[in-house]
Parts: C-alpha cells; sequence; structure tokens
C-alpha cells in the first residue's frame, strides 16, 4: 500500500487505468459499472469516480473479468500459449500429467511466457525413475539438463521410457524411492502431484493409495486421470483421498463418467458435503483427445469407450479412422481425437456447482484438438449467451475464483488471482459479451476465439484491441507451497 501511495504522490495517476467497464469480481459478488487501476503488477483502486492514468482502456459495454485460470493444460509452447491468451486465459497450469525435472524446465521460462505458469510433479515419469533399474536416469538426465538446458528432446527421452514401464509394479522399495523423488520435485517447485493413472493402470492399487498417502503427508494436492471410465475409479479415488487425507483433484469428469455423469457428479458433490477437499473440472467438447498408442487403446477399447474406428480422428490429417489406419497409427504413435460423449452430457456437467472449467488443451499442431484454443470462449459464446446453460457471473466463477481458491492452499501465488480486488494481481480479461465465441473447429483445426478485446497479465497489456501485442512475456511463475528458498 506505501507504494501505491508514493506512486500517487509522485505521479498523480495510474500506469493503466479500465474505464467504465462491467466489472465483475465472483468472490465478493462486485457487479457493476467501474474504473479500475493498476500499478504494477497490482489493481490500486476499483471504482465509480474518475481516474487517469498512463495509458487508459475504454471498456464501454465490455465485461471486465479476472484473468481466467486453466488447470489443466499440455500445451505449455509460446506457439500454445498465442491460442491460450486470445482465449482469456491469463494462468495455464499442466497439473494432469505434470512436468518432469521441474527445476529445469521453470528456469527455461523465465522471461519468455505470454501467461503464468506451473506444473505438479510427474508421477508418471518418476514411477519409472524409482525403479532399481533405471535410479540412474535422474542423475543422468540432469546432468545434460544443466549441459543443454531444459529441451523438448530430453523431455521426450523420459516419454518414452515411461511408457516401457507402463505395466511393471512396484515394489515396496520402489515405492520409498518414489516418495524421495516427489519430495525433490516439490521442494523444486511442483504444485501437488499429477498421478494420471488411466494411463497405467496396471499399477497396483497399494502404489497409488500410497501416492495419496504421499500427498497428505506433504499437504498437497493429487491431480488424478482415474484408472479407467468407470465409476469404480472414480471411487477408488475419492475413497484414497477420504481415507489418507490427501487434497484430490478429478480432472475432466465429463470424459471420465460419460453417460454416467449424473453419478459421477453426485459422488464428489457428496463428498464436499462431507468436508473432503475434493474437487473436478470439466470441458465443454464433446471429443477428448490422447496418444493412439496409449494403454487406453488397447485390446477391447471399443466396448470399454463405446466408440468405434469412425469415432477416431487422425489429429494430423483431421481424417476418421478405419481398421487399417488404426493399426497404422497406432504403431506410428500420435494424437487422436476421440467423439465420444453427447451434448447433453456436456450441459449437464457444466451446469452443477461443483464443476469448474479446464481446457484439458494439447500440445499446439495447427489440427490439435479444438479446446486447445476455443474452451473459455466457447463456454462464454455457446452456453452463456446462445443456449443459457449458465449466467455470466457463474460462468466466470467457474474459470476464475473456484480454479483459485482449489490451489491457494498449495501455490500461494494463487490468492491473489482469480479476482478483482485491491492489492490482487492485475490478470484481467476484457471481453464483449456479445460477440465472444470460439472459432477452432475439428474441422478446421486452431483458430483464434472472437471478443477477447484486452488482455493483461501482471499489469501488462498483453492482447491489445484483439491483437498480440509484441515483445510481451510477462508471465511469472507459481510455485507449490514447498519451494525451497
Amino acid at each position: 500500500m506505501i507504494c501505491f501511495l508514493l506512486h500517487l504522490i509522485s505521479y498523480g495517476q495510474y500506469d493503466l487505468v479500465i474505464k467504465n467497464g462491467q466489472v465483475i469480481d465472483p468472490e465478493s459478488g462486485l457487479d457493476g459499472i467501474r474504473n479500475l487501476g493498476i500499478i504494477d503488477d497490482t489493481i490500486a483502486i476499483i471504482t465509480t469516480s474518475e481516474i487517469t492514468g498512463d495509458r487508459s482502456i475504454d471498456a464501454t459495454a465490455l465485461v471486465v473479468a479476472p484473468g481466467f485460470i486453466d488447470p489443466h493444460i499440455h500445451g505449455v509452447s509460446v506457439e500454445a500459449q498465442r491460442y491460450q491468451i486470445r482465449d482469456g486465459v491469463t494462468t495455464a497450469l499442466e497439473l494432469e500429467s505434470g512436468i518432469g525435472f521441474i527445476k529445469y524446465w521453470l528456469e527455461s521460462k523465465a522471461g519468455k511466457s505470454l501467461l503464468n505458469y506451473g506444473a505438479s510433479a510427474a508421477h508418471s515419469g518418476l514411477r519409472h525413475a524409482s525403479l532399481r533399474q533405471n535410479r540412474q536416469y535422474i542423475p543422468e538426465t540432469q546432468a545434460q539438463l544443466e549441459k543443454e538446458g531444459y529441451s523438448s528432446k530430453i523431455i521426450n527421452q523420459m516419454l518414452i521410457r515411461m511408457m516401457r514401464s507402463r505395466d511393471v509394479i512396484l515394489s515396496e522399495d520402489d515405492i520409498s524411492h518414489l516418495k524421495t523423488l516427489i519430495e525433490d520435485e516439490l521442494k523444486a517447485g511442483a504444485i501437488g502431484i499429477g498421478v494420471p493413472v488411466g494411463y497405467y493402470p496396471q499399477a497396483s492399487h497399494y502404489e497409488i493409495f500410497k501416492s495419496y498417502e504421499m500427498a497428505a503427508q506433504y499437504g498437497t494436492t493429487i491431480f488424478s486421470h482415474v484408472r479407467d471410465a468407470h465409476m469404480a475409479a472414480i471411487q477408488e479415488a475419492i475413497a484414497n483421498a477420504t481415507i489418507t487425507g490427501a487434497r484430490l483433484h478429478i480432472v475432466h469428469l465429463n470424459s471420465m463418467s460419460l453417460s454416467k455423469i449424473k453419478t459421477g457428479l453426485a459422488l464428489v458433490e457428496a463428498a464436499q458435503r462431507q468436508g473432503f477437499p475434493i474437487t473436478t473440472e470439466v470441458y465443454p467438447y464433446t471429443a477428448a483427445s490422447t496418444s493412439l498408442e496409449s494403454v487406453l487403446f488397447d485390446e477391447g477399447w471399443q466396448a470399454k469407450w463405446g466408440m468405434d474406428y469412425q469415432d477416431l480422428q487422425w489429429q494430423a490429417t483431421g481424417e476418421r479412422l478405419t481398421a487399417e489406419t488404426f493399426k497404422k497409427y497406432r504403431s506410428e504413435g500420435g494424437i487422436i481425437i476421440m467423439h465420444m460423449m453427447k451434448p447433453a452430457w456436456i450441459e449437464e456437467a457444466l451446469a452443477s456447482p461443483i464443476t469448474m472449467i479446464g481446457s484439458d488443451g494439447m500440445p499446439y499442431a495447427p489440427l490439435a484438438h479444438p479446446r486447445t484454443a476455443g474452451t473459455y470462449a466457447r463456454i462464454l459464446g455457446r452456453y452463456v449467451r446462445e443456449e443459457g446453460v449458465l449466467n455470466l457471473p457463474e460462468a466466470i466463477r467457474k474459470m476464475t475464483i473456484m480454479p483459485a481458491q482449489m490451489l491457494e492452499a498449495i501455490a500461494p501465488a494463487m490468492k491473489r488471482k482469480g479476482r478483482l480486488q485491491v492489492g490482487a494481481d492485475a490478470d484481467i480479461t476484457i471481453f464483449d459479451p456479445a460477440t465472444v465465441i470460439d472459432k477452432a473447429s475439428f474441422e478446421k483445426g486452431l483458430d483464434y476465439s472472437e471478443g477477447i478485446i484486452h488482455v493483461i497479465v501482471n499489469g501488462r497489456l498483453t492482447v491489445h484491441d484483439s491483437e498480440i501485442v509484441d515483445g510481451v512475456f510477462n508471465g511469472e511463475p507459481v510455485y507449490g507451497h514447498l519451494r525451497s528458498r
């Protein structure tokens, strides 16, 4: 506050002023026409009085909202971020799968990120490294990272090795070593533990239970793609969390519940009523996306997922598959889009008061799943304005304060995000409620959303008049609470 007063005494104005916008703060319930002043990276004033600044934005007829927080992304490159920020996202976190060797990844992003960034500890890769025969892998890779810097080549090597050990059952000694590796990643800045056990469902129930015990011991959260698309898998995750006392976030509940979405929602809601810190998210599309070579497409996948070859779309070309092309592409490896959900299931999931929004946006590719580019504008355009599944304040709540509050106990920076209040971080999305809509599609691939007019990240205009501002990389890291200082 002292720096704010000194700034005003010295300059008599704010760095950036947003005038006459419909300011919506989902935590306090504010919803009215206000002027907002920013100093450095912080909101300094929200008022009905006239204020002036070095730079001013006229937000008449526009909504001024907290920057959208995406707790579930896989595209972490600048190319992917360009689509995310044009969709109104100001903080994008890789929490389902996590990032390996997170210390080096965080260092590599400094000064090079459009958005605030962070990730969980990657349980899938760490379990591979915990095997006795692989324990030299961590120091060897750390030495390579120290020498060459963080690169996708090195991480791809890790992913290949991980896939080879997905069916291995960890011994008691392996699990003990895994605990040490997870602790190291948490101390390096990881936000919780990403446990996508659905990609290695042969992992023993004991191993996964012990991972929840680790999370409880460290006072952190499990982010889980549950073991399978059956209620028993959701029940396993909830049982592990309630018994151990761990926080739990179940990712993309819609694609884990499918036609049983009502039951999936009821399970999470019942846990919350009992006071357990269990949360979930959904995305607003009827298709999922993943790697065709993954265990999800092992023998019996048609019955398990209720799909056949024509329901699969090859990302690289946009074509629907046949038995022949399925076999060919599975041997090559790559991303597939799975058309597997009904619109009514999505609407029910979105309407629930317990669900927040997460895109599950994939790594950048021209024909990537449209949720990579359009999740948040789709919510505002289709499900708020056109279909009325949600009202505007509720939609903003799901995209801002809900993920912030879910994370703030384990990521202190989130206490200042997801809000429009004096003293909060100046992460702000300004959009036109009459025109906002997603433009990416399954047929044509990625495209920038429309109606996202201005986006401010840590006080700096990063999108201005619907265009990305060149040379502004104001994203900051979001660290887990156990990070060593």
